[in-house]
């Protein structure tokens, strides 16, 4: 069964990606960033880093272009939103994209900034992550604490 992409709730839309139901016409880069948006809601920034990856590859495999994932350029999207705040309760995806005009519109200029284009052309740049060459990418705000009662 197949499922129009939008539009979509966030529930019925990370099911529909995870479950590779999701038209691959339909994933696109913003849905890309969704999906790293929804995942950095639900887990600190590494373990969400981890599931958005998966997540992705096995979609990318199921519609028989696993060579298209990009570890780098994923990984460094998903800290790129990190630090731009995706974890933030009170900031809706709406909200999100429009606090991060460049992870929307220009995101090869932002990493430009921080990567050459000959180290994300390199096969192992595809295959693992790969800190940038460039610029360093910033830090994730730090979590929240929670003092006992």
């Amino acid at each position: 069964m197949t499922i129009v992409a939008l539009p979509l709730d966030d529930e019925t839309f990370l099911a529909a990606v995870t479950g590779c139901r999701l038209p691959a016409s339909e994933f696109g880069h913003l849905q890309h960033l969704r999906l790293g948006w929804l995942r950095l809601r639900q887990a600190p920034p590494d373990a969400a880093i981890e599931r958005t990856c998966a997540d992705i590859a096995r979609f990318a495999a199921h519609h028989g272009a696993d060579g298209k994932f990009h570890r780098t350029v994923t990984e460094a999207l998903l800290r790129l939103m990190a630090h731009g705040g995706a974890a933030e309760p009170a900031l809706d995806w709406p909200g999100f994209l429009q606090r991060n005009p460049a992870l929307r519109d220009d995101a090869r200029g932002l990493l430009a900034r921080h990567y050459s284009p000959t180290l994300l052309a390199s096969p192992e740049a595809r295959r693992r992550f790969l800190p940038p060459d460039l610029l360093p990418l910033p830090l994730p705000p730090p979590l929240p604490t929670f003092l006992p009662a």
